[in-house]
């Protein structure tokens, strides 16, 4: 049908209004499934991360209490308080990180990779603690993954840590060596200030000489803190040696303690 109106032709279609609306509405349809499909993916995706959050966070907790249990440490309890620190990170490994393993994929872990990093790092930073403290040795990285090898993801490979938060977890393990520096001072062990202060030297001398370490995320800011720390160590070996000879120990000890506790404080 077509009329005029003002000089102009108008054409006006009728009989064909329900075909053109039952295509329309199943367009509609299809496009509304598909965005539930990708609802639902992305629901999955948030839903486990935020399990991976979780058991990252447990990781960082449990992995804390192994490191505060080390600082327990004396000649009185070495033997026992080592094989239960060993116990305590063997659970944490057993537990906490399979939690972490079981959600990932080999091919996925990218996507992840800020869920879980911290609680890696923390468990690192704990298992590195543990061996300077049995063999004065750092954990490497192959032997760290060879003790998660029997930890599977979900396509069936091993679980392994990166290299960069095996570094990060190293990097943090400097903070710990310095306050076993100056509790070794104050239990009357300046040989374990000594032998801290070689080791952090040599530590922070091959991040030195690492490439690309500016690359990884963090890790600027944490070579300045282990410089701090190697600085704290080197200057309580200092007032030790020359110091010792003018002030009661005692003395210098306690003002080392309040310089650490001043300066974590501002951190």
């Amino acid at each position: 049908m077509e009329e005029h109106l003002f000089g102009t032709s108008l054409r006006i279609t009728t009989g064909n209004s329900n075909n053109n609306s039952g295509t329309v509405s199943k367009r509609e349809s299809v496009f509304c499934q598909q965005f539930q499909q990708y609802a639902q993916q992305l629901d999955a995706v948030n839903e486990k991360r935020e399990r991976i959050v979780k058991a990252s966070r447990d990781v960082t907790t449990s992995s804390k209490k192994v490191i505060f249990q080390i600082h327990r440490i004396n000649r009185a309890n070495r033997g026992a308080a080592l094989q239960q620190a060993e116990r305590d990170l063997h659970a944490v490994q057993s537990i906490h990180v399979r939690r972490v393993a079981q959600e990932l994929k080999a091919n996925e872990t990218w996507k992840y990779k800020r869920a879980f990093s911290p609680g890696m790092q923390e468990f690192v930073e704990a298992a590195t603690t543990l061996e300077f403290c049995k063999t004065g040795k750092l954990l490497t990285l192959q032997q760290l993954n060879a003790s998660l090898s029997h930890l599977k993801d979900v396509s069936d490979a091993p679980f392994s840590i990166s290299t960069g938060d095996y570094l990060l977890g190293v990097a943090d393990l400097t903070g710990e060596l310095m306050r076993l520096a100056i509790s070794g001072v104050a239990a009357g062990q300046r040989e374990v200030a000594i032998a801290v202060c070689g080791f952090v030297q040599a530590l922070y001398k091959g991040f030195s000489q690492l490439p690309n370490t500016v690359d990884i995320r963090g890790m600027p800011k944490k070579m300045d803190l282990m410089l701090q720390s190697l600085i704290k160590i080197e200057n309580t070996c200092y007032a030790v040696h020359v110091r010792g000879l003018e002030y009661p120990e005692d003395m210098i000890v306690n003002a080392l303690e309040h310089e650490e506790i001043d300066s974590d404080q501002e951190a």
